[in-house]
């Protein structure tokens, strides 16, 4: 295998330029096709850097203008988020609908009296 075959085509996932033309000749057509059979642009930087240079290959391979190459479908990134950003906090105790929602019922309520 030569020194190009071994360059690093997606850094985070660690695929070589030789896996990509492989799966290329495999029959994958499309980085979205690509993308799927080898995990390339689905590390943390989510294609950002391999994209393009796949593109080219496929461009390259099929003797296609870059510009008819179809480009991948991008979905926004998933994000942990505390559930503590949906509340609304109006730092009354009280929600929206003025119920006290996690409150204890008081002995009136509960029927009896002290």
């Amino acid at each position: 295998m030569s020194d190009q075959e071994n360059t690093l085509v997606c850094r985070c996932e660690d695929i070589t330029l030789a896996e990509i033309r492989r799966v290329i000749a495999d029959g994958y057509k499309t980085i979205d096709e690509i993308k799927r059979v080898s995990r390339a642009g689905m590390g943390p930087c989510q294609g950002r850097t391999c994209r393009l240079l796949i593109a080219q290959e496929l461009s390259r391979h099929f003797g296609t203008p870059m510009e008819e190459v179809l480009m991948p479908t991008f979905r926004p990134l998933v994000k942990p988020v505390k559930l503590g950003s949906f509340v609304r906090s109006s730092g009354s105790g009280h929600g929206e609908n003025g119920s006290t929602a996690g409150s204890q019922p008081s002995d009136s309520a509960k029927g009896g009296s002290k």
